[in-house]
């Protein structure tokens, strides 16, 4: 195909406003499909896709399309995530391309990641092409919502397609927008080869693939490739392009989007973001690439069986090869044992990889309270990362404890004050409050149950429970976007948990000063309910430091061990039997073990 004739785009939107059924329109069009093989939210290939009902992994497939002009184009669509955790998979999938679909419920109207992703969009250079979605809904309001798009962009209405995806409405004149809007791809096919690797996967039997946008030059099936960043050297065992299955081609040239198959064994010779290139004519300049992300949330992954440590690490290892976000590092804890600390974009992302490992991989898994990562001054001006409860220094080896910040945009619709309510509980501070504008015609209208908050939020606040409660509030109706702010001090205490007078490094948890109180005792009763009774009285207590500042009792089960004691003679007898039990149980309790099961490690992911 002419590079003239090849356009890269990607369909971008908040959560649930129609990417994936969008484009289960355009491969319909398009006959990239089979009818009998058609299904709902196709590129979603993930069980845990389609059972959540989101997009996790951006999708790539290639579209013949020939357009009202008589002209065969080649269209190279990326279906990306909407969820805020998964915003790293989204700025991938832009790098590759040179156009975004920007869908919009009609319904709904502006989001909070319609905005973020539009931004995302604009950095990256991309033509938008905005799309109201729903329209054939009976509460949709298709002007109303075009005129915020306009506002938005700052474009005019006649660039501002409707369109529903469900009942393939104005689909076709989505794909001409594409012909006609976004730019063909720039690069010398001529040139030396450089390629741009935007996600891969791991495979048994051809070793790491990796999914590529070709920038420039001609990459080959006989050639021997070059990883700049790592310096491997490997074989394009393959080489394909999606449709949506993979399919293989005898070449890849500039300015198309498919996959090589290196058969590299090891993962981490394969980055994303690295550039592909000939050994024997490796290119001078190879591409930006990627900035790395920043882990927001850590938590700790531990196999229930212990001989599965190996296949965990290895799990990991693979897992991380097409899921950047993700890092970690051994750990050990005395409760669990040997396993692995961490680090995640969200409490979403976290869901999800835990899923992922247990369901590809045959684990069972148990994963400790999310914590972030704290900026520790230590009495010898040493600056520390503590991003573990456990490894929190005494209080007088700290000279300054940081925590981080989030700004935090959340639309509540009408709910304004309870979510505002929430949000002073939660240690927010208040930034702005702006009033959603729409353009009809030539006036402007402002939107009286459309607005957007504005706070500042330490991102503690916001890990466990904040999406959840925010949606109850709000019934549903509320969206959040967020990013980080910066650090700041605050007065933070270790809070450790006692069971049966001996501290459990994986129930710890950094609060703040006056919370600890609530916290501490919230966590207590929650344990107390969930821990199972022993043949032993058991003690539950939260503590800072020495001081136990809460405290709750499993009692023992009891045993009537006079219940063969003949009813008459001398009590003496009675009491003998009553002291022997309560030394057995006295023993007992100074040489048993406590088993706290995976439920109580559950328990403190909520706030209560």
């Amino acid at each position: 195909m002419e590079q003239r004739r090849i356009r890269n785009f990607c369909i971008i939107a908040h959560i649930d406003h129609g990417k994936s059924t969008l484009a289960d329109r355009l491969l319909e069009i398009t006959g990239t499909i089979n009818p009998r093989d058609m299904s709902e939210q196709v590129l979603d290939q993930m069980d845990l896709e389609r059972e959540r009902g989101i997009t996790i992994k951006a999708q790539a497939v290639r579209m013949a399309y020939r357009a009202r002009d008589g002209l065969e184009y080649e269209l190279n669509l990326i279906d990306t995530p909407g969820h805020v955790d998964f915003n790293y998979e989204v700025s991938r999938s832009l790098a590759a391309c040179e156009g975004a679909i920007l869908v919009v419920d009609a319904t709904q109207g502006i989001e909070a990641q319609t905005i973020a992703n539009t931004y995302l969009a604009l950095e990256q250079g991309l033509v938008l092409i905005p799309v109201v979605n729903k329209i054939d809904l009976p509460n949709a309001n298709p002007e109303r919502v075009a005129g915020e798009i306009c506002v938005l962009l700052g474009t005019g209405r006649d660039e501002v397609l409707l369109a529903s995806a469900k009942e393939g409405l104005g689909a076709q004149d989505v794909l001409e927008a594409v012909v006609k809007r976004v730019p063909a791809p720039k690069g010398d096919p001529e040139g030396r080869v450089r390629a741009l690797i935007f996600d891969s996967k791991y495979d048994t039997y051809k070793g790491v693939v990796a999914y590529v946008r070709v920038v420039d030059g001609v990459v080959r099936g006989d050639e021997e490739l070059l990883l700049i960043s790592t310096g491997k050297r490997a074989e394009a065992l393959e080489i394909g392009v999606f449709h949506p299955r993979p399919e293989p081609v005898a070449q890849l040239s500039a300015g198309e989007v498919g996959y090589i198959a290196t058969g590299l064994k090891n993962v981490k010779d394969c980055q994303v973001g690295d550039t592909v290139t000939l050994s024997r004519q490796p290119t001078d300049n190879p591409l930006p690439g990627y900035r790395p992300t920043k882990p927001m949330v850590f938590a700790g992954l531990y196999p229930v069986d212990g001989q599965d440590y190996g296949q965990l690490r290895e799990a990991l290892d693979r897992l991380q090869l097409n899921d950047g976000a993700l890092s970690y590092e051994p750990e050990n804890s005395v409760a669990l044992g040997f396993g692995f600390r961490c680090g995640f974009l969200g409490t979403l992302h976290m869901e999800i990889v835990q899923e992922r490992l247990e369901r590809e991989y045959d684990l069972k898994l148990l994963a400790t309270a999310p914590s972030v990562a704290y900026h520790v001054t230590q009495t010898n001006g040493t600056l520390i990362e503590v991003d573990n409860p456990a490894l929190l220094p005494a209080p007088n080896e700290m000279a300054d404890i940081q925590e981080p910040w989030m700004t935090i945009t959340i639309f509540p619709n009408r709910f304004i004050g309870p979510v505002m309510e929430m949000l002073g509980r939660r240690r927010g501070e208040f930034v702005r409050m702006d009033y959603l504008e729409a353009r009809e015609g030539e006036t402007m209208t402002r939107d009286q149950q459309r607005v957007t908050l504005v706070y500042n939020v330490p991102l503690s606040e916001i890990l466990a429970d904040f999406h959840d409660q925010l949606k109850s509030i709000t019934q549903g109706y509320a969206s959040l976007d967020y990013f980080f702010q910066g650090y700041r001090p605050a007065p933070l205490v270790r809070l450790d948990i006692l069971v049966n007078g001996k501290p459990v490094d994986a129930l710890s948890r950094i609060v703040h000063q006056e919370e600890a109180q609530r916290v501490g005792k919230a966590l207590v009763e929650k344990l107390q309910a969930i821990v199972p009774r022993q043949m032993f009285e058991v003690a539950i207590q939260a503590a800072i430091g020495g001081k136990i500042i809460a405290r709750e009792t499993i009692k023992a089960l009891r045993k009537n061990v006079l219940q063969r004691a003949s009813s008459g003679g001398d009590i003496t007898r009675k009491r003998k039997l009553l002291e022997k039990q309560a030394e057995g149980k006295k023993r007992m309790k100074k040489l048993g073990n406590v088993e706290i099961p995976q439920e109580a490690f559950l328990a403190v992911l909520k706030r209560g």
